[in-house]
């Protein structure tokens, strides 16, 4: 059953590989004929940029709780 279950995976990715590499041309493709594709690069980066500072913001609040228990023991 795991074989079976395996075996078709791997030729899902298998043919999605194939029809990605197949999608290739020289063409410029409609997102940079538009000039949209650095609107889709500003998002990504934008959105990017909020996780990190709210990484950063999670870390320091963190860090002061870790430090009142360490100083409550």
């Amino acid at each position: 059953m795991t074989n079976l279950f395996q075996r078709s995976v791997f030729l899902f990715f298998l043919l999605l590989s194939a029809s990605c590499l197949s999608a290739q041309t020289n063409d410029p493709d409609f997102m940079q004929s538009v000039g949209k594709i650095y609107v889709a690069v500003g998002v990504i980066l934008a959105i990017f940029a909020v996780i990190v500072l709210f990484l950063i913001y999670l870390d320091r609040k963190l860090t002061k709780l870790e430090n009142q228990i360490k100083d409550h023991e």
